[in-house]
């Protein structure tokens, strides 16, 4: 049956709408020749192409997540809607991790048999994983051996090797804010004891809970040296570089960091009802990175399985550089601040606590 109006030749089918035959047509290699290829080299473009269209979907979410807190002021209504957009990227990485067994099917011999037909090319010259880690907040000095992925992009561009407009988008987002940006700015915004921005009541409680950490310190110490884990001559130097640790993270350079005070503050109270939102905001972000190393660390051990430590195929050193990536690190600060955190029951409450809905007297 057909809609009124509607004609048998104008009706959406499944094909249409997916545009399948021109999606099943773009796995034959790269001289398009249907059934040139072995099954083998068609499985390898099969997995990546599959990549590719996740990652498109990845900075899709990223940059919604971006525009919503890119403002001075995020309505408490759009976090769920940035953690549902952060959350649904953590999903993919999982599922892009599980995918390299899908290419481990492929044995060394059968990839060889078939590699030299790949050239020059890198899995480093996807430009939209590149893209996703600007959007993330990975900057060009954070990156190894200095590959800047836009300095290499411009150079394939002036080869005739990248579209125009391919380039034109990837400098609009290596000029945008990143995700890591736009977080730092929100968490400087941080009401800490009901009040947001001052820099006087961000310093009270940095100071307050470094006083909480000390004497959970004096605890610590006492308690090791009585089990017998130590001396206190060698355990109280550990305990007292760990507060001076965070004494240099929540207060570099003697001024206090408003979004290092923020976060801290969110992970101490987490009972607080109204951030429930920002602790599942800042934990879906973890969650993330957390994903995307995953992701990375899948890839580098799918890749030795199939080259062991062979050369990479754009002439990087292979394994050796996929290891490496393992080492970026973007949220650095979400992860820090984990190692100074003190039980709930050693810190004081919150001043102005009825500011977040909370009220300690029920």
């Amino acid at each position: 049956m057909y809609m009124s109006g509607e004609s048998p030749r104008g009706r959406m089918t499944y094909g249409n709408y997916l545009r399948l035959e021109d999606l099943l047509s773009l796995q034959d290699g790269y001289n398009g020749i249907k059934n040139s290829i072995s099954n083998h080299e068609m499985h390898f473009i099969v997995v990546h192409q599959a990549f590719e269209l996740w990652f498109k979907q990845i900075m899709k979410e990223l940059e919604c997540a971006i525009t919503l807190f890119d403002v001075d002021e995020v309505e408490e209504n759009q976090i769920p809607v940035v953690v549902s957009h952060l959350e649904r990227c953590s999903e993919i990485f999982r599922l892009l991790a599980s995918q390299w067994k899908v290419m481990e099917t492929l044995s060394p011999q059968d990839f060889l048999a078939f590699r030299d037909r790949l050239g020059t090319s890198s899995g480093f010259e996807s430009w939209q994983l590149r893209s996703i880690e600007m959007l993330l907040g990975l900057k060009s000095e954070q990156r190894i051996g200095g590959m800047d992925p836009m300095v290499h992009n411009k150079k394939l561009h002036a080869e005739g090797k990248l579209s125009s407009s391919v380039m034109d988008d990837l400098n609009r987002i290596s000029s945008m804010p990143s995700l890591n940006d736009v977080l730092i700015k929100w968490l400087s915004r941080t009401p800490v004891n009901g009040v947001s921005g001052d820099e006087n009541v961000m310093r009270g409680f940095v100071e307050s809970h470094l006083s909480s950490m000390k004497s959970h310190g004096e605890m610590v110490i006492s308690h090791m040296v009585k089990i017998g884990h130590g001396t206190e001559e060698k355990v109280r130097p550990r305990i007292e570089s760990s507060i001076q640790s965070a004494r240099d993270f929540l207060l570099p350079e003697g001024n206090v960091s408003l979004p290092r005070a923020g976060l801290l503050f969110i992970e101490s109270y987490r009972e607080l009802p109204l951030l429930s939102w920002p602790r599942r905001l800042i934990d879906s972000v973890v969650d993330m990175e957390e994903a995307m190393l995953l992701f990375r660390s899948h890839h580098a051990r799918m890749v030795e399985r199939m080259i062991g430590r062979r050369m990479g195929t754009g002439g990087s050193s292979g394994v050796d550089y996929l290891d490496m990536t393992l080492n970026y690190r973007i949220f650095t600060d979400l992860w820090a601040v984990r190692t100074m955190l003190v039980k709930r029951d050693a810190i004081s409450n919150p001043l102005n606590s009825e500011f977040y809905g909370y009220a300690s007297d029920n």
